[in-house]
């Protein structure tokens, strides 16, 4: 505390450095191009590039498979505001941030509670990472915060003045039935429970999350400016050891989507459009009381994007948050996949819930009927160079253009994911063009989650993924 006191112009906003800002606007454009290249590569590769008059699909292939094709082709275009949206959130905003720097000191701020919701499966864990997440305030010199473990079981938490432990009742029930982790949420903001007053502010963690400085300078800053009464960051998958790497860069994805869509939507929208995370979740107590975990069975599976979507129904703002936090992608494929169904189920229940208006809900219709229509559409992988078919220009542009920005995403997510001055040139490249040499297993599990939600959707559930191993694990 007094050594950044003492230093606290090291930590303060600094002077902007012009060749530092010429170096991050060319990163910026280079990710531009790359983006640019991708979908021109793909372009011309979806269909034939014009109407070919002398070819008749329905001669070559038959009338019903011709229909049919056609049918899965278009199907395609069905993501289509996500991608654009994805492209967006590249474009318009700067790819390689500066590191933030504190915009006020620490020792002053409203009271920060770090709140790790937890079955109580994986004690070791939650309290190893707590330990960390406390020395990372401590490192950035935060004073006025607290971590709130809830869990179903008691993990024997060591009592400090930085750390609360808090057991639900077995015998707990919600006013409106709610169960699960918005169950255990709910539970925290019951009178008699909450220590928290309006003007303090949460920070929603997942048990294996680790705080970094840049999230913790992040959420301070975005705490301080006021603007904004919640908020999100970006969250990467492939930090200190990594346990399945099929699943680790199945996730990259994800990191470019936090810089494409979900960006765009909180930075220009100021609206989760297409939902958000349950983790890295920054929300002002008073506003988290008022909207409440409390949405009954419908909310029960998906509860931050049922969470997300009521909090904008009653106008709240939505802001982005600078800095990354830390996650572990599932430990195996299988898992990966229960992952998804998860997912797929508690947001089709968000979507067909009549407590939310429609209109709060369009971006998750896109999201949902993308997914529905992906067991049709991946096919198109194959069928797409083995039978071509005459599609216009448009068409082929803008399934081009679909392909070449999730490829990009993919890559993108790889570039932020991992550091060529700790992996080597060599490996960093490697490691930057998997994504694209394991697409079809990546897109492979995913639609194996999908499936596998509409297949099992009355016996639902809400699978804990696995978060510990025994043994060797690697270190990238």
């Amino acid at each position: 505390m007094k050594l950044l006191k003492n230093d606290e112009s090291t930590i303060l906003d600094q002077p902007t450095n012009p060749k530092t800002m010429a170096m991050i606007t060319r990163r910026h454009l280079n990710d531009v191009t790359t983006a640019s290249h991708f979908v021109d590569l793909l372009c011309p590769k979806w269909g034939l590039s014009s109407p070919d008059n002398s070819f008749d699909p329905y001669e070559a292939y038959g009338k019903w498979p011709t229909i049919i094709m056609y049918i899965m082709r278009y199907m395609t275009l069905i993501p289509l505001p996500l991608s654009i949206c994805n492209f967006l959130g590249i474009v318009m905003f700067n790819t390689h941030p500066r590191k933030p720097k504190l915009k006020m000191s620490t020792l002053f701020g409203p009271f920060i509670c770090f709140r790790v919701v937890t079955r109580g499966t994986y004690p070791d864990l939650v309290k190893r990472n707590v330990g960390r997440n406390i020395e990372m305030c401590s490192l950035v010199g935060l004073d006025n915060y607290i971590f709130e473990v809830v869990t179903d079981k008691s993990i024997d938490m060591q009592k400090s003045t930085r750390a609360r432990e808090l057991v639900v009742p077995s015998t707990y029930t919600t006013a409106n039935g709610t169960l699960y982790k918005a169950r255990a949420l709910q539970y925290c903001l019951e009178d008699g429970v909450n220590m928290l007053s309006n003007n303090d502010w949460i920070v929603h963690l997942d048990e294996e999350t680790l705080l970094t400085e840049s999230s913790v300078i992040g959420i301070i800053n975005f705490i301080h400016e006021d603007k904004y009464q919640l908020g999100q960051g970006v969250i990467t998958y492939a930090n200190e050891e990594i346990i399945s790497w099929i699943t680790t860069i199945a996730d990259l994805v994800r990191v470019g989507i936090d810089f494409g869509i979900l960006r765009f939507s909180l930075n220009y929208l100021h609206k989760p459009l297409f939902s958000w995370k349950g983790s890295f979740v920054v929300v002002n107590a008073g506003v988290e009381r008022k909207v409440t975990f409390d949405f009954g069975i419908d909310g029960s599976i998906a509860e931050d994007c049922f969470f997300a979507l009521t909090a904008w129904k009653s106008g709240y703002q939505f802001g982005f948050i600078e800095g990354e936090m830390w996650e572990k992608s599932t430990f195996s494929p299988m898992d990966y996949i229960r992952q998804r169904k998860r997912w797929v189920q508690g947001i089709i229940m968000t979507l067909l819930c009549p407590s939310i208006p429609p209109k709060y809900k369009f971006g998750i219709s896109f999201m949902v009927l993308g997914w529905l229509s992906m067991p049709f559409t991946v096919p198109n992988i194959i069928l797409v160079p083995l039978c071509p078919l005459p599609m216009p220009q448009i068409v082929n542009f803008l399934c081009g253009f679909m392909g070449g920005v999730m490829l990009f995403l993919f890559v993108f997510g790889s570039t932020k994911s991992f550091n060529y001055r700790r992996l080597g040139v060599v490996r960093f490249l490697f490691l930057c063009i998997s994504p694209i040499l394991l697409l079809p297993v990546c897109i492979t599990m995913e639609t194996c989650g999908i499936v596998l939600a509409l297949l099992s959707r009355k016996s639902g559930g809400f699978h804990i993924v696995a978060k510990e191993v025994s043994g060797q694990v690697l270190d990238v």
